[in-house]
């Protein structure tokens, strides 16, 4: 600690000690009190989220109106100190305004990463396009998954029909850029009028529409024409075959997570798999099946 102290005091004068407010197997944050009554917040990241100092530094460099003000990073050694965000649109009781207000920059933003998606490859971010989801699903079929035999079953019988939406996608002409992939109301905030969009730990370089993937049951038509309207018209079709797609690549995020952890962590956050799954499966039943569930995958 005394290491990430005297780092964080080259960059700001701390009025007191840092805080310890999160500590998870992929990161650790601190606030940090600084005069006035404001506060900075040092990340210390974990090698699964490694990239995510240097694409928060690229990301306010080129979008300063959307991200919180980085104030340092260090890519070796994984630690990022950003400014105070302001409030989440949370604190808000989660209102369709502030996602309104929300949507369409968000979709600005990936839309102008589009132009840095290799780059952002190689800088570590992580690749889950579309073209490798259906060996993504092919691996999280091997895994031991704690699901019942006819779940699982459920799963296996609906690989080729994964393979071919997302060969249905790649069809549709979208260019894959950022997909933040934990797009919700702890980490969209609000700060001097601007719209911040903090915490992209969890980032690939995918389908730009699985961002609505995370907390869909949020959005309603209303905020889905908001976030389809920088991309242009006429997709609300791929909007539709996206968003089953999505919820499963969420599923593999998490499962590359898991593979990051050590057994002890494992064995604490297995546990959100099955209804991980579960939300996942029912989605795909209801956008592509003549009934919204399967026997083997009832509402948990």
């Amino acid at each position: 600690m005394s290491d990430i102290e005297d780092w964080i005091e080259q960059h700001v004068s701390p009025q007191g000690p840092a805080e310890l407010v999160h500590e998870k197997p992929w990161s650790r944050v601190w606030k940090v009190p600084l005069p006035g009554g404001d506060a900075a917040w040092f990340k210390a990241c974990a090698p699964v989220q490694a990239f995510e100092p240097r694409l928060t530094a690229e990301l306010a460099e080129r979008w300063p109106d959307r991200l919180a003000d980085v104030i340092a990073h260090d890519e070796e050694r994984a630690w990022l100190l950003l400014g105070d965000g302001g409030t989440p649109v949370g604190a808000f009781g989660n209102a369709p305004d502030a996602w309104e207000a929300a949507l369409p920059r968000y979709a600005e933003l990936q839309r102008g990463e589009t132009a840095f998606a290799e780059e952002h490859l190689a800088g570590g971010v992580t690749d889950r396009r579309v073209r490798l989801l259906p060996s993504l699903y092919d691996d999280m079929l091997g895994r031991e998954l704690p699901l019942e035999p006819e779940e699982l079953d459920g799963l296996r019988n609906m690989a080729p029909d994964f393979a071919a939406r997302c060969e249905q996608l790649e069809t549709h002409g979208v260019p894959e850029t950022l997909h933040h992939d934990d797009l919700h109301i702890g980490n969209v905030y609000t700060r001097d009028g601007r719209v911040l969009f903090l915490d992209w730990g969890d980032t690939s370089v995918s389908h730009p529409f699985f961002s609505l993937a995370r907390a869909d049951d949020e959005w309603d038509t209303r905020l889905r024409a908001a976030y389809l309207e920088p991309w242009g018209a006429g997709l609300e079709d791929t909007l539709e075959v996206a968003l089953p797609v999505g919820a499963f690549a969420y599923v593999f995020g998490f499962l590359r997570v898991l593979d990051h952890m050590n057994e002890d962590q494992r064995a604490r956050y297995r546990g959100a798999l099955p209804a991980m799954l579960r939300r996942a499966y029912r989605r795909w039943a209801s956008a592509f099946s003549s009934t919204s569930t399967r026997r083997g995958f009832e509402p948990s």
